[in-house]
């Protein structure tokens, strides 16, 4: 149960920007250092040629800010927790699915939360050890559960037929594999304290119908509860995430409280200490609207220690699995404005960033809005009176609009959108509608001489304007796409007939 973490590298200093204020922005020092980041990332980014013809949209990271919210996340949490208190912060990889970003948080001192076989598979990729991560799915086969505990994954059972299928797994001798043919994994229970929603109906998991975890409130779930992890010895953790986007940090705090809660009265009915850790998981918000972060993880924490004091008095360890707050703020799209025109009287930039990068705010703007900044075409940025225009995508059909009726200078044939704010989830994991080609991924860092000799022989970048990029993931080719898509089996539903 001991955890450890690295102490996250500190960001490099920006350069002043030259730039005006974009809409959302803020004054705060934290925010004007992200904007002068990012408008020198895209300048560069348009002088190396990271967009062209062949790949009009791109995606960059600022990895300076992830380093930052990183550090910003064991700080809250160092501040509330008692001297020596076990605490393991894993990033939830749904969020981002790509192995170099995982190996920057690891490096930055975060485990892994991941919820299928491929994103094992990622975190092991990224050389995330198996004490540091933490298997959570409702639907695991029990060749994924005998995985993770041949690993010595942590995990999560969802349910009672998951429970049976772990009674049979974890019998002596179940795992010929392993010394003395058990796991030593640590196994925990998710549980659904049944607190009700957010505003968001989808990112809400503590709802009384929930397809997540035991759901406490229903007959004889509690009690079961209990009595299982009484009965089990090698169940030592309880698990809770009640939701993320659109969910107040006060329901949070009460799932949280409710887990503790629980876990007060197993340890009670075991007259031991049998649940010796809290996987609290994570879904902090987001704030789409401006620059600044809001809420922080040290506001969490401190609403956690005034909710729950017992949390935080060392008897317990903890394990979070944050996700979307660690990197939305650190990312954008960047893309070509192809054409300009007008509907109705309504301008519209028609762009290549649409629902294959930003799907959720495509179909469900309202829960999902993004900030746009305006470039010109050498990645300045763009000047000029606003003008209420529609921001739309290159896919086909009426709805692909990344931002409507939004304020922005007029934009022509050839300036640049960035949609910011998305650094997790929208370009990580593109949708391939209209076989649109996945965009390259790279991350960028400022004034670093040796990251900019290193990019340089990697075909990054240069260091004449003070950023370094290193590709994440290159931009997929059209024999790529098309190998994805069954290339190689062309006649399998033709030849031979019968």
């Amino acid at each position: 149960m001991a955890y450890t973490h690295h102490a996250a590298v500190p960001p490099e200093s920006p350069r002043v920007s030259e730039s005006p204020e974009v809409p959302g922005a803020s004054g705060s020092p934290r925010a004007a250092a992200a904007v002068a980041r990012r408008d020198a990332a895209v300048r560069a980014a348009v002088a190396r040629g990271l967009l062209s013809d062949e790949h009009p949209v791109a995606a960059l990271l600022d990895v300076a800010s992830v380093r930052e919210t990183a550090a910003a996340l064991h700080a809250a949490f160092d501040e509330v927790t008692a001297p020596g208190q076990p605490v393991l912060h894993s990033f939830a990889v749904k969020a981002s699915s790509l192995v170099p970003v995982l190996r920057l948080l690891a490096d930055c001192g975060l485990g892994c939360e991941v919820a299928s076989p491929g994103e094992l598979a990622l975190a092991r990729a990224a050389g995330v050890g198996p004490e540091r991560i933490v298997l959570d799915s409702p639907a695991k086969t029990v060749g994924e559960l005998r995985e993770a505990l041949e690993l010595g994954v942590a995990l999560n059972a969802d349910n009672r037929q998951e429970l049976e299928r772990l009674d049979a797994l974890m019998a002596p001798g179940a795992l010929p594999s392993l010394p003395g043919g058990r796991s030593a994994s640590p196994v925990g229970l998710r549980v659904n304290p049944q607190l009700g929603g957010g505003s968001i109906g989808a990112m809400s998991t503590a709802t009384a119908t929930s397809k997540f975890g035991f759901a406490l409130r229903d007959e004889g779930a509690r009690e079961f509860v209990v009595r299982a992890c009484a009965e089990r010895p090698w169940i030592t953790r309880l698990h809770c995430h009640v939701g993320s986007q659109g969910m107040p940090l006060e329901k949070m705090a009460a799932g949280v409280a409710a887990t503790y809660e629980l876990a007060e009265e197993i340890n009670r009915a075991a007259g031991e200490r049998r649940i010796d850790t809290l996987d609290i998981g994570g879904g902090l918000p987001v704030n789409f609207d401006s620059e600044e972060v809001s809420p922080t993880f040290a506001e969490y924490a401190r609403l956690l220690r005034d909710t729950v004091p017992g949390l935080f008095d060392g008897r317990y360890g903890l394990v979070t699995e944050f996700g979307r707050s660690v990197l939305a703020k650190s990312g954008l799209v960047l893309a070509r404005v192809e054409y300009a025109k007008s509907s109705g009287g309504r301008p519209i930039a028609v762009t290549h960033a649409g629902a294959q990068v930003a799907v959720r705010t495509v179909f469900a703007p309202e829960a999902w809005p993004l900030r746009v900044a305006a470039y010109d075409g050498l990645g300045r940025p763009k000047r000029g009176a606003p003008v209420v225009q529609d921001i739309a995508g290159p896919c086909c059909f009426a709805g692909d609009l990344v931002a409507r009726g939004r304020e922005l200078p007029e934009l022509a044939s050839g300036d640049l959108v960035a949609l910011l704010d998305t650094g997790a989830y929208y370009f990580s994991t593109p949708f391939d509608y209209n076989s649109l080609p996945r965009p390259g991924v790279y991350g960028f860092t400022l004034g670093d001489a040796a990251s900019t000799a290193a990019a340089g022989a990697d075909g990054g970048g240069g260091a004449s304007d003070g950023v370094c990029f290193a590709t994440v993931r290159p931009p997929q080719t059209l024999d790529e796409l098309v190998a994805a898509s069954g290339g190689a089996q062309r006649d399998a539903l033709t030849a031979p007939r019968p």
